[in-house]
């Protein structure tokens, strides 16, 4: 991509350093001219008619005066150049576990590969620490460094959580929720969680017009199944549909992988996500990443061992290969089947994109987006369906459908340009060339090369900060 006019300078300057492209978005207005564009509304790609952003926001796309040009930065892309919204991960963990002691968040890499891989929006679905996470987030929130948007979760709520109180009493719980939703929380996560507990998470949540989403189970061992997280107002679901093909006595992961699509039990628990407008994230690779791995989806298109340091590498090289969990691997097919099955069931419009990558140090979780978004299409989801997946009904999913998710005037400038045209090729994605946050332009190459040998311990005496706290 080019691009020209004595303005563009600054467009220059922007994509020198990860620093320099926190240039305030209000400075001035930038033209994307050139190339193809997708705005999550229409099924198809169009060419380019000029997108004019100002002042963080789309304010039109096409039909450019020569007034709207005067003193705009402009950015002419190449004729391979496919516009789409910016992309949201809803599952998108910090944590990585790279001693198998337990999950630490990871914050000093992560921010720029998520952004630099197109993803604008991250929901951590449950925080290591929480504190540090708000932290992380205030930081990218004033500019200080550059990130996707982390809408956060917080703590988990449930046994998942380290010091969770199984007993903690309904009027404890919700001063919880109230303290969490002050400090900045956009959706609650349980894990983990009793239906007592649970009932009590989303009346609260909702007094404060938050959403919560459940890692959630069959009803085996006071356990709640989805079904009864629907009934109950829950939000989203991740990883199971439930309903009375899992039954309570037997875990989810033990009933999963027996579900007939073809039933009646499963149809009746499609139809009341549809019903009651629940959102179900998917979270394919996840399962395939502790498996025997597809090799059609987890290859190798990045070199992502070089964001460890040389320490970490050197660890993870003298170690024997981790064992697949062969039930993992049994979970992953099924669930692209089921999932599937929900798009044609009717529920395309509700299914949300989340990676679930917590590293161990062989993949990370911004590249994951990418391998999540093609085994979508491998399971038979059409790629602009899948796109919208990972773009406006995530948006809708976080009540942020009136702001984010497609290209439309008015809504946050937030889009990803890539090379090649995804709903020919989804792994296209891949080939991000340039991210805008917030009318915030960035370069991914710049972005990546900030963040190479910085995750894991620099040397013997470090590795306990990658370890948690007891």
């Amino acid at each position: 991509m080019r691009s020209r006019s004595r303005p563009s300078l600054l467009f220059c300057i922007l994509v020198a350093s990860p620093a320099a492209a926190n240039v305030p978005a209000a400075e001035g207005a930038v033209i994307l001219l050139g190339g193809h564009l997708i705005d999550g509304i229409a099924d198809r790609a169009v060419p380019n008619p000029g997108i004019l952003v100002r002042g963080g926001k789309l304010i039109s796309i096409g039909d450019l005066s020569d007034e709207d040009r005067e003193g705009a930065r402009i950015v002419e892309l190449d004729e391979d150049a496919f516009v789409l919204p910016g992309l949201f991960d809803l599952h998108a963990h910090y944590a990585v576990d790279l001693f198998g002691a337990g999950r630490v968040d990871e914050r000093a890499a992560y921010p720029a590969i998520f952004l630099a891989n197109g993803v604008t929006t991250t929901y951590p679905a449950g925080e290591v620490d929480p504190e540090e996470m708000r932290a992380l987030r205030v930081e990218i929130d004033r500019g200080a460094r550059p990130g996707p948007r982390i809408l956060s979760s917080g703590p988990y709520f449930g046994s998942w959580r380290r010091g969770w109180d199984p007993k903690m009493t309904a009027e404890a719980l919700r001063r919880e929720v109230d303290m969490w939703a002050e400090r900045g929380v956009r959706c609650f996560k349980a894990k983990g969680i009793t239906p007592e507990h649970l009932a009590v998470l989303i009346e609260h949540a909702h007094a404060h017009g938050l959403p919560v989403t459940g890692h959630l189970g069959s009803g085996y061992r006071n356990t709640v199944n989805p079904r009864d997280a629907i009934r109950m107002g829950i939000d989203r679901v991740e990883h199971f549909l439930g309903g009375d093909a899992m039954p309570a006595d037997r875990s989810a992961y033990a009933s999963l992988v027996e579900m007939d699509v073809e039933s009646a039990a499963f149809a009746g628990i499609a139809a009341l996500y549809v019903e009651h407008n629940v959102y179900f994230d998917a979270t394919l690779t996840a399962f395939g990443y502790f498996g025997e791995q597809d090799p059609e989806v987890f290859t190798t298109f990045h070199d992502e061992p070089k964001y460890l340091t040389p320490y970490m590498r050197a660890v993870l090289a003298e170690r024997p290969p981790r064992r697949p969990i062969a039930q993992f691997e049994r979970i992953y097919w099924k669930k692209r089947e089921t999932l599937k099955a929900f798009y044609d069931a009717g529920g395309g419009h509700l299914i949300t994109v989340g990676t679930d990558h917590p590293s161990w140090g062989q993949f990370f979780s911004g590249f994951g987006i990418h391998r999540e978004l093609q085994c979508f299409v491998l399971a038979g989801i059409p790629p602009i369906d899948a796109i919208r997946c990972a773009t406006i009904n995530a948006a809708r999913a976080m009540h942020l459908g009136d702001a984010l998710g497609t290209l439309e005037a008015g809504k946050l400038a937030d889009l990803v340009v890539i090379a090649g045209d995804p709903l020919a090729d989804i792994r296209n994605t891949r080939n991000v060339r340039l991210v805008m946050k917030g009318g915030e332009l960035f370069d991914p190459t710049t972005l990546l090369a900030s963040a190479e040998g910085r995750i894991g311990p620099a040397g013997p005496d470090d590795v306990a900060r990658w370890k948690p706290r007891r």
